[in-house]
């Protein structure tokens, strides 16, 4: 049995192993999961952050789907950082559900978004896995677009897309990234709950910054 003193040198090993933008892209990005499924509008400028850096990541991986969407993650980033804060008649924005109405086109859509994009990247690009990594990218605005208004089934979505990116990024040799993603689909699922509950007409906390 391995001791402490050889499992710490493991550890430090595969640490120093990863490239100094990954593990700085994970840091930043974790932090923002992290604040983002507590509700603290901090998850925003902190994710700004950490998707520039994935940005540069992903680029290096020829993983183009998901380069623009840290593109997108850091616009609509800073949209949602000013609706938390200012979104409700210049007051905080509160947690609410998004409606069954809503999600029943908004599936469909995402399903032929992604077709239609991984398509494209098939045909047009180098692109590693096109489908998967579109997947990642619709899903993920989605999940995005409704996390900006506070809408409490943003989290099933990031359910779906860290289901899908965790085994993407290992087989590229982001086993930091891959690992953090499995890590954000727990935390996706806790804070699933955490927000249904701040939705409730009862909780003063929905509608604090």
């Amino acid at each position: 049995m391995s001791g402490p003193l050889e499992l710490a040198g493991t550890v430090a090993a595969a640490l120093a192993a990863i490239a100094p933008l990954e593990l700085a892209a994970n840091l930043f990005t974790a932090v923002a999961i992290v604040l983002a499924g507590r509700n603290n509008v901090h998850t925003w400028w902190t994710g700004v952050v950490g998707c520039a850096l994935f940005g540069l990541l992903f680029a290096q991986n020829r993983l183009y789907a998901d380069v623009a969407l840290q593109i997108f993650f850091v616009v609509t980033s800073l949209v949602g950082w000013w609706k938390w804060l200012r979104g409700r008649e210049g007051e905080p924005l509160p947690v609410t559900h998004a409606g069954m109405a809503g999600m029943l086109w908004i599936v469909p859509l995402g399903v032929g978004a992604t077709a239609a994009y991984g398509a494209m990247l098939h045909h047009f690009t180098n692109a590693y896995a096109p489908f998967p990594d579109s997947a990642v990218l619709v899903f993920s605005i989605i999940g995005q677009v409704l996390m900006m208004q506070r809408r409490v089934e943003n989290w099933s979505f990031w359910l779906l897309v860290n289901t899908i990116a965790t085994p993407l990024y290992f087989s590229r040799g982001l086993h930091l990234t891959a690992v953090l993603y499995a890590g954000f689909w727990i935390n996706a699922l806790v804070s699933w709950r955490s927000w249904h509950r701040l939705a409730a007409p009862s909780s003063l906390e929905s509608i604090r910054p």
